[in-house]
C-alpha cells in the first residue's frame, strides 16, 4: 500500500489518538505519520491469496496468520502496518486490546509502484530489525515475481528470488512452502518484466 504524508511531528500518544479517531491505518516513523492508502484489485486479491494457502498450511499449528489489520512495532519510534503477518508460538502485543505485535514470524508486503522503493529499502531494513523476525516476503503485483529474506542460523538474512509459477517458496521457519502459483491465482501476465 502507498504512504501519505501528515506533516506535522507527532507524539506517540497523538497518533494513537488520531488512529483512533480517524479509523485510518498511519505508519509511525520517528514522529511523522503516514496515512495508509487503499491497495487494488491485484493488491487485495493477492494478500488474500497467499493468507488463505498459509492459513490452511497452519492448522493445527501453532501460528497464525493476521491481515493487515495489525500493527507492528519495529522501535520505540516506528510502527508499520505489514499487508499480512505470520506469528508462531505466544503472540506478545505492547497494548492490551491487541493491537500493535511485538514478535512477528514473518511479513509480507504486496508492492505497487508507488511503493517498491520503500517496501524493498527503508521498510524492509526496519522489518529485519526485529529480533522476532524469520522471514520477509515481498510479492510482485505485477509480474511473476516474488522475493524472501529469511534469517540464517547464523543471524545473517539469506535472499531468495521466485520467478517461476511452479515453484515453490519455503517458509520454514513457520513450517508451510507456499506455491508461487497460488500466490499469482486469477492472474495471467501478457508482459512480464
Amino acid at each position: 500500500m502507498e504512504r501519505q504524508p501528515v506533516y506535522r511531528k507527532w507524539t506517540f500518544e497523538e497518533y494513537l489518538a488520531y488512529e483512533e479517531e480517524t479509523g485510518i491505518k498511519h505508519e509511525y516513523i520517528d514522529g511523522e505519520i503516514y496515512a495508509m492508502t487503499g491497495g487494488t484489485k491485484k493488491h487485495s486479491v493477492m494478500a488474500t491469496n497467499c493468507t488463505t494457502e498459509i492459513g490452511v498450511q497452519l492448522r493445527d499449528s501453532d501460528c497464525y496468520v493476521a491481515s493487515s489489520d495489525m500493527r507492528v512495532q519495529i522501535s520505540p519510534t516506528k510502527f508499520v502496518y505489514p499487508d499480512f503477518l505470520v506469528v508462531c508460538g505466544q503472540d506478545e502485543f505492547m497494548d492490551d486490546k491487541e493491537v500493535t505485535l511485538l514478535n512477528p514470524t514473518l511479513v509480507a508486503e504486496v508492492i505497487s509502484d508507488s511503493s517498491e522503493k520503500y517496501d524493498k529499502g527503508l521498510k524492509s531494513e526496519y522489518y529485519r530489525s526485529i529480533e522476532s523476525l524469520q522471514h520477509y516476503l515481498i510479492v510482485d503485483q505485477n509480474r511473476v515475481y516474488v522475493q524472501l529474506y529469511t534469517r540464517g542460523n547464523d543471524g545473517k538474512w539469506i535472499f531468495q528470488e521466485f520467478k517461476q509459477r511452479d515453484t515453490m517458496i519455503p517458509l520454514e521457519a513457520i513450517g508451510v512452502e507456499l506455491p508461487v502459483d497460488e500466490v499469482y491465482r486469477g492472474f495471467i501476465f501478457d508482459n512480464p518484466l
